[in-house]
């Protein structure tokens, strides 16, 4: 089992908790060390798991320092959290990157087995390769988002690498992926063909001023989503006072707002912050974007409108050429809209799908506007 790859969480990260009061993180998790031995899982809720292949990197720099990260991460306080939560240490470095992905990837199985939603930090963005992978077992569809100023459809490399990997998502086959989501684009790090592409498969997109404009307009994307992958090169070099960041990209309060939002979706298994920088304002950042994502878990609806008929509020838009239903949970506020699918293989068959979104949506219908994500969702399927 490759849990047993895993090794604990080193004396150093730990040395400074002792200062902490009774009340911070890590006198209320389980943690792996060398004295206490692996977490007892049963009962886990959330696990976090550290990282440092790198190898893959686009733009390979120095692993990042994950017991600087712990030290901030561990003297945060809980919100009102009941669920159990384990620091499960790191897995180390493979003999190759491949055997990273192998040992990342059965871990995922696992955890997911159980249940538990699996946090992923350090390490290099083409790690959401194996943890896609993880699905193939069950034969899932697979929704991702990832939060990153590039596509990373490029094929320049024959290899997989932190700028490469969707492409090889893409690929892969049996094929299980559904939909994949980017926010946070910025249309000159983008090749027109990478554009071309998004648009040919149906995926969504938003740009990184529309994505700061409003950022609960990406609540509906996360709702959906099983795997979401922050790529910390998103970030604006003011978010991470850091002089190799880029002049644009998304402030440290929307990040977080982004992870709560990616916490409190019911189909979220794992969440991953990778291409991380080794600054104390970049610790701190990552230890606060980790506890937004557990305050949105610990807010979770535990609602998906399978059945509407009670809970739910329905609403029928006739627009020119048509008519569109719409749900609001009367639990959460929530969206979303019913997609049709038909087969032409056997017109008997007609089953519905309800697919998230926002007010915004359901106004535009109104106003005799298909919303964009109702059009790209009845084309892929």
């Amino acid at each position: 089992m490759s849990l047993e790859a895993l090794v604990p969480v080193s004396e150093e990260a730990l040395s400074s908790m002792i200062l902490y009061p009774k009340q911070a993180l890590g006198k209320n998790i389980e943690i792996y060390t060398d004295q206490q031995g692996f977490p007892d899982l049963k009962d886990c809720s959330i696990a976090i798991l550290g990282i440092s292949e790198i190898r893959n990197a686009f733009f390979p720099t120095s692993a990042y320092k994950l017991d600087d990260f712990r030290k901030f991460f561990y003297r945060l306080f809980p919100g009102n959290w009941n669920f159990k939560i384990c620091d499960l240490g790191n897995l180390p470095n493979g003999a190759s990157p491949e055997d990273t992905y192998f040992a990342l990837k059965e871990i995922c199985i696992h955890l997911r087995q159980r249940n538990i939603v699996t946090i992923v930090i350090g390490g290099s963005h083409d790690l959401i390769f194996p943890i896609y992978q993880s699905y193939q077992a069950n034969n899932q569809l697979v929704n991702i988002v990832s939060v990153d100023n590039q596509f990373d459809f490029s094929q320049e490399e024959e290899l997989i690498s932190g700028r490469s990997y969707m492409s090889q998502i893409i690929m892969d086959q049996p094929n299980y992926l559904y939909n994949y989501t980017n926010l946070g684009y910025q249309s000159y790090y983008i090749a027109q063909e990478e554009l071309d592409l998004m648009e040919k498969l149906h995926f969504d997109s938003l740009r990184l001023g529309a994505l700061l404009d409003d950022v609960a307009e990406s609540e509906p994307f996360f709702r959906a989503a099983n795997i979401s992958g922050f790529d910390m090169k998103a970030l604006s070099w003011q978010a991470l006072n850091h002089s190799s960041g880029h002049p644009n990209g998304i402030d440290a309060r929307s990040i977080c707002a982004l992870s709560r939002y990616a916490g409190i979706s019911d189909q979220m298994d794992f969440f991953g912050v990778f291409e991380l920088l080794n600054s104390a304002v970049s610790h701190q950042l990552l230890a606060q974007i980790i506890w937004y994502f557990i305050e949105g878990f610990s807010s979770r609806f535990d609602e998906y409108p399978v059945l509407t008929s009670s809970g739910f509020v329905r609403y029928t838009v006739a627009l020119s050429d048509m008519e569109m239903v719409f749900f609001q949970s009367e639990k959460s506020g929530r969206w979303w809209i019913e997609i049709i699918n038909q087969s032409y293989l056997n017109n008997k068959n007609k089953t519905t799908a309800l697919l998230p979104c926002t007010h915004k949506d359901y106004l535009d219908a109104c106003n005799d506007k298909i919303p964009d994500k109702w059009w790209k969702a009845t084309k892929r399927t």
